[in-house]
């Protein structure tokens, strides 16, 4: 068994497990339609183009989404056909999960902080993959990864009691990985849960996997790590993203950075003053983000 089907034979172990103290939202049913269009011999792309389609609200945030500098696409999205064409099946799936995401959450406008804060960091990881250009690192992986990377802190604050005071002591502890901190206290920690609900709607290894480990310093290690190149490229890109997020808006200031910030830079073939260099476009991603 390869690493990565290693893996996520643990995930989807852990989430019988885990179901029974964490309810995680259910998987869209248009997430379902796609992918089994996706598994057909001749998948119909106008098929699935007259399912999106008939969520107005879906399909005009689709080719929103699609439109964004931070998804990597260089042509202009004007319909979902057009979407579908440049985006392909496999990455309109994940597009559709990403949109999909905030509305799985009821009264979710309590959060709205953490969304927004979530919204930045995805685009702004779309756009720091297209500036560094490293191998394996993907631009729609690099948003949908940054939304999806943080989704468990909301399922535990609508399940767990106390889970706030948790988060705040976890935001503020130097030295402790933040996971160590919240299983201290709960019987599960946000990485595992998110990557949980990441398996359960049919996002790819790499995320799964870099939901599940983006706090973990020897994840990003290529010595001590069992993870891909592309799944570290991904958390380091995010993990950066934030950092710019912090710096530029004085966002959520967190420990995180100052953990892992010296594994994330190589990763990404970049030194802190490359990363200076990217104030303005960075800040230009944040503006642009409503």
């Amino acid at each position: 068994m390869n690493t990565g089907s290693a893996g996520r034979a643990a995930l989807e172990t852990a989430l019988e497990d885990n179901l029974r103290v964490i309810d995680i939202p259910p998987r869209p049913l248009i997430i379902d339609r796609i992918r089994g269009e996706m598994l057909q011999e001749n998948p119909c792309l106008r098929r699935v183009g007259q399912l999106i389609n008939a969520d107005v609200g879906l399909a005009a945030a689709l080719i929103k989404t699609a439109s964004s500098s931070s998804f990597g696409l260089r042509a202009r999205v004007r319909s979902v056909a057009d979407a579908l064409m440049l985006l392909g099946l496999d990455v309109t799936s994940r597009a559709v999960a990403a949109i999909s995401l905030r509305r799985a959450f009821p009264n979710s406008g309590h959060y709205l902080r953490f969304w927004d804060a979530s919204a930045r960091v995805a685009a702004l990881s779309g756009w720091l993959a297209q500036e560094v250009k490293r191998p394996g690192l993907d631009a729609a992986d690099a948003y949908t990864f940054g939304l999806f990377r943080d989704c468990g802190i909301v399922i535990l604050l609508r399940r767990l009691p106390g889970y706030m005071q948790t988060l705040a002591r976890a935001n503020g502890d130097g030295d402790r990985p933040f996971t160590a901190v919240e299983r201290t206290e709960h019987p599960t920690d946000h990485a595992v849960i998110g990557a949980l609900m990441a398996v359960d709607w049919w996002l790819p290894d790499d995320i799964c996997q870099a939901i599940r480990h983006h706090h973990d310093r020897a994840a990003l290690a290529p010595v001590e790590s069992e993870l891909s190149p592309a799944c570290r490229r991904l958390i380091a890109v995010s993990q950066t993203a934030e950092h710019l997020l912090q710096e530029l808006r004085g966002a959520s200031r967190t420990q995180e950075w100052a953990k892992l910030g010296e594994a994330c830079l190589p990763l990404l073939g970049i030194n802190e003053e490359d990363l200076r260099q990217m104030h303005a476009g960075a800040t230009a991603i944040i503006d642009a983000v409503e």
